[in-house]
């Protein structure tokens, strides 16, 4: 049996049916295809995170930044002790704020980080290839809404559709 035949089958599986195995199970592939890809250059795949969300916001605190990566504030040290050490990132005082840190990605951090971004982007089209055509971009499209406003509805206990506190029992 192949795994297309195998996945065709498991519809109407209760556990191929569950949002959560189905993002987790994603998740668990991704990121053990995509660890080991990160680790050639100099990084784990926290660090990657973390590096991309500081490429795309320079000058964010380390606050601002474990906000943005939804990721709790004393693992953002370790990662940022790990990406700094591999001279990835620089920290440097905020000129606002003496008790903040500014976090910049060095010459040798913007390199590593586009050329794993090269490497992740060829191991998602590799995932994305069995799909009809459109059908990557419409499955990419659905993601982004589902993490946005859907996403933090639910996790306030709110209906996704209205945005309104659940109705009473």
């Amino acid at each position: 049996m192949t795994a297309s035949s195998a996945s065709e089958d498991s519809t109407g599986s209760w556990l191929h049916e569950d949002l959560h195995w189905l993002f987790a199970r994603l998740k668990q592939g991704l990121a053990t295809a995509e660890s080991a890809v990160v680790r050639e250059h100099g990084m784990s795949l926290w660090g990657y995170t973390v590096l991309m969300a500081i490429v795309e916001a320079p000058a964010r605190t380390q606050l601002a930044l474990a906000q943005a990566v939804s990721v709790d504030k004393s693992k953002l040290v370790a990662i940022l002790d790990e990406l700094e050490g591999a001279g990835l990132v620089a920290r440097r005082p905020d000129p606002a704020d003496r008790r903040a840190r500014i976090i910049e990605v060095t010459p040798q951090g913007g390199r590593a980080l586009k050329a794993a971004r090269g490497d992740i982007e060829a191991i998602e089209d590799r995932l994305l290839a069995g799909l009809d055509a459109g059908e990557g971009a419409v499955v990419r499209k659905a993601l982004r809404r589902l993490v946005g406003a859907p996403l933090l509805a639910i996790e306030d206990g709110r209906p996704a559709e209205t945005g309104c506190p659940p109705a009473g029992p």
